[in-house]
């Protein structure tokens, strides 16, 4: 891997900067003064509001909101939106590296919840999943969800920082499932010419939500995509139906082979591969993780979803530890797609492994990058929020080889620029300095007198409030034909 200089590194943030500027037409500057004070914020604001106090932020605090009701403002113009992301999605693929190790690109997708329990005034809430760490409390909040699409990058070692960089986040709606949203999103990252991993081999990870057959039969048409998704330990498939049969019998042939049943041993063929793995976590313990896979395997679709047209392999993951006992309980994963034969087993298993990096993702946008802290009654300003937080996720990214290690007066036993492990927080710590070698884009802020405000007198009329929206499963009754 070829190393670039130090002002090469400058000269390539600065580009960046300079198109992400140009991405917004109004109050642009205020936008990157906004995701510049995001980015550097290491657990001093609790607030968006509070960014205004940052340094890197050169403007009074009534810029902050006019920069979010702006940075992304389509004024409900759908071909204008459209366009407007995929600018932005090209962009982030501009800093976004070339797979050197894999001869893939490896993408990973997920849902996290935005929770907004008091706030009746905002459209769309409905009841959403929502991790609770009480025993005992069920996993519901009210809010809003978000579907994230991210480019998971190589890991040079095994102590690398779990990096994950979005490219994609969109507000799942009532009206639709997360996994709908994420087939768009998909879609839409797969399909644009200009993107570097068009026609190119690509792998997307995804976790047991999307192992259903309308999100697998969607992402199988594109043919150079193939998805690794882990399914519960309870689903029935089936082996693909033998292709010589002893008697030609009338009617349609036989598509499906002989049950497969996870949950029953005794239904399982031999496996057509093994392999075994071995793994070392970071304090030495020594796992062996030994992987089967069946190939060609099926699943029950329905007439608009044929899945017997969509084979797929079956991959059984069983991790236990030097003594031989096992360590977790063994997971399933399905790989399917037209090209699955060129990922090895091993590799499926290292791909599905690294999909946790997302989750770093979620918690540190929430933690360092103020994601669920914006409380607004706007849908819209809201939806802003989140891609800017996402802006601000990437430009950490594209910072990371100029930072410097800074460890805290507590962590003596650490050198300074030492083997450092490049992670979003240290980037953070450091991003200030950054952006003074670097410079800013934009120009310096003009003072323009105060506003008038109100006329004396004038009254504000309430919001009206809103209830929660709960949806329901679609009703299989046939519905009465129009006269």
């Amino acid at each position: 891997m070829q190393k670039i200089n130090h002002n090469q590194l400058i000269a390539q943030l600065r580009s960046f900067r300079q198109h992400l500027r140009k991405l917004f037409k109004s109050y642009s500057d205020s936008i990157i003064d906004l995701i510049d004070a995001l980015a550097s914020n290491s657990n001093s604001a609790s607030s968006p509001v509070e960014l205004s106090l940052s340094p890197l932020f050169e403007r009074t605090h009534n810029s902050v909101y006019k920069a979010i009701n702006q940075s992304f403002n389509f004024n409900d113009d759908k071909k204008k939106k459209r366009k407007k992301l995929k600018n932005l999605t090209r962009l982030i693929a501009e800093v976004t590296p070339q797979p050197e190790k894999r001869p893939f690109y490896l993408f990973t997708t997920d849902i996290t919840p935005h929770p907004r329990p008091y706030s009746p005034t905002l459209r769309e809430r409905s009841y959403i999943y929502q991790a609770n760490t009480v025993a005992g409390n069920k996993p519901i909040g009210i809010g809003h969800a978000y579907s994230f699409v991210s480019l998971l990058p190589e890991k040079e070692s095994q102590n690398s920082a779990p990096w994950s960089i979005p490219l994609s986040a969109e507000r799942v709606p009532t009206d639709k499932k997360g996994i709908s949203v994420g087939i768009n999103q998909i879609n839409a990252l797969m399909s644009d010419e200009s993107l570097p991993w068009h026609g190119k081999l690509s792998v997307l990870t995804a976790d047991s939500a999307y192992s259903q057959r309308s999100f697998l039969f969607n992402s199988s048409k594109h043919k150079n995509l193939v998805v690794i998704a882990r399914v519960r330990s309870n689903r029935i498939f089936y082996s693909s139906p033998p292709t010589q049969q002893e008697e030609k019998k009338r009617g349609c042939p036989k598509k499906f082979g002989e049950r497969f049943d996870l949950a029953l041993e005794e239904t399982w063929r031999p496996p057509d591969e093994t392999t075994e793995v071995k793994s070392t976590t970071k304090k030495g313990r020594q796992f062996t993780v030994a992987l089967k896979a069946w190939h060609n395997m099926l699943m029950r679709g329905t007439q608009q979803e044929q899945m017997y047209k969509c084979p797929f392999t079956l991959v059984r993951v069983h991790v236990t530890d030097d003594t031989g006992c096992a360590v977790w309980k063994p997971m399933w994963l399905v790989v399917i797609g037209e090209h699955r034969g060129r990922i090895s087993l091993e590799e499926i298993y290292s791909c599905y492994r690294q999909r946790f990096d997302i989750e770093h993702m979620f918690r540190f946008q929430k933690q360092r990058l103020l994601m669920t802290n914006f409380q607004t009654t706007e849908v819209k300003r809201e939806e802003n929020w989140i891609r800017l937080v996402m802006l601000a996720y990437v430009q950490l990214w594209a910072a990371k080889e100029l930072s410097n290690y800074l460890p805290r007066p507590w962590e003596r036993y650490q050198k300074q620029n030492n083997d450092k492990i490049i992670s979003p927080s240290s980037v953070q710590r450091d991003f200030q300095r950054i952006i003074s070698e670097v410079g800013k884009p934009g120009n310096s802020p003009k003072p323009r007198g105060n506003a008038t405000g109100r006329v004396r007198g004038q009254t504000q009329t309430k919001k009206a409030k809103y209830p929660v929206i709960k949806k329901s499963k679609k009703s299989n009754t046939p519905q009465p034909l129009a006269a």
